[in-house]
């Protein structure tokens, strides 16, 4: 047991922590990913944000250590109300997308539509929008769906929202 847990906790709750050398310690030994991954069920929520930050890094390195846990993803980690989880999964079902089948695919999409819906951080809306986004422009229903949606946040106060809206909406009505 690598106790990833406790060497996750304290320090600024925006700091990396020891996230950099955790995710080394799963890069060098795979075995480990699983423990890493339970973090994410911790009762403290720096732990779970610093969880976030090391699956999107250990995704970007070494993505078949992810591939086996899209079924978690999709079912346990998207349940998680926090939104470092809810836009680390928009960025984690991106760089996975070769590696979902349909029906992952068709649950990503629900889980990401619900988020672009109802919530209100604006990283969750940001990487939200440009997963669907993109994938939008490969599909014709989910593009009808989104562009009321970046109507809406085009008119958003925070201005990296509106920007984002206003550029993906530019995109899909080339």
């Amino acid at each position: 047991m690598q106790n990833f847990e406790d060497r996750l906790k304290g320090g600024h709750p925006n700091s990396l922590g020891n996230t950099v050398e955790v995710v080394e310690e799963v890069l060098a030994e795979p075995s480990y990913f699983n423990e890493l991954f339970e973090c994410y069920f911790s009762d403290d929520e720096v732990v779970r944000l610093r969880v976030s930050n090391a699956m999107k890094r250990i995704c970007r390195a070494e993505k078949p250590i992810l591939v086996p846990y899209i079924d978690r993803l999709l079912d346990e980690i998207s349940q998680i109300d926090q939104a470092s989880t809810k836009w680390t999964l928009a960025n984690l079902f991106a760089l996975l997308q070769k590696d979902m089948t349909t029906e992952h695919l068709a649950k990503a999409k629900t889980i990401m539509k619900d988020n672009l819906a109802h919530h209100n951080d604006w990283i969750v809306l940001n990487n939200t929008m440009e997963t669907l986004g993109t994938w939008a422009k490969k599909d014709e229903e989910l593009k009808k769906w989104i562009i009321p949606h970046l109507e809406r946040l085009e008119k958003d106060e925070r201005k990296s929202v509106r920007k984002r809206a206003k550029k993906i909406q530019l995109l899909l009505t080339k």
